[in-house]
């Protein structure tokens, strides 16, 4: 009997020396990610809650200069390439593609996006809020010293056990919620790239 109980308390002790806190679980999840860098691409979902209009969802690829975003609302499918310098428009309700000069931003959605994954410690305070056998889900409230007044004030971040990569983040700015989902690293060439073979009956509107 004393054995068992000797097995039990080192088992539990050893739990304990192990335990991770949130700071140093979610840094393992920024460090996982930092691994990968702009030359990979990146890919991700995003969804948008807004009241009385309902969800949106898009699907965003990035590599380099060149990214493509796809949209599908009731049925009705919109794609958008760019190249840095040109865009492409698809609409599937018309089946025409718009052609135009590229409208300077200085990051493209995914990437500016993916930054709220990053210094998540610094400017929030962060605890465990449920644990599965897959899964950490943190609760993160924006600190008092946080010097970013626009940054959402909760936050819900989900980090997968064994990769310690995100599962999603979401946060909600004014009435709508919105929720980065289903990050991959690893975009091709030909995922951000339009082809006009692949759309042979289309309508081409040249606006350039």
């Amino acid at each position: 009997m004393k054995k068992l109980l000797s097995i039990i308390a080192f088992i539990a002790f050893a739990g304990v020396a192990i335990a991770q806190t949130p700071e140093e679980i979610i840094s393992r999840m920024e460090a996982e990610m930092a691994k990968h860098d702009e030359k990979e691409g990146l890919a991700m979902t995003m969804d948008m809650k807004i009241p009385i209009l309902g969800t949106f969802s898009s699907r965003t690829y990035t590599l380099g200069d060149k990214y493509r975003i796809e949209i599908t609302e009731d049925g009705k499918q919109s794609i958008t390439w760019s190249d840095g310098q040109t865009d492409w428009n698809y609409d599937s309700e018309k089946n025409e593609i718009e052609i135009k000069k590229h409208e300077v931003k200085e990051k493209t959605e995914t990437e500016g996006d993916a930054k709220m994954f990053s210094g998540i410690t610094d400017g929030y305070d962060v605890k465990l809020d449920k644990e599965t056998s897959d899964s950490w889900q943190f609760l993160c409230k924006r600190s008092k010293s946080n010097p970013d007044k626009d940054a959402p004030k909760k936050m819900t971040l989900i980090v997968a056990k064994g990769t310690y990569m995100p599962i999603s983040l979401s946060a909600k700015v004014s009435a709508i919620t919105i929720t980065m989902r289903d990050l991959s690293y690893g975009v091709t060439e030909e995922q951000v790239t339009f082809n006009p073979k692949n759309y042979p009956t289309a309508t081409i509107v040249d606006k350039r």
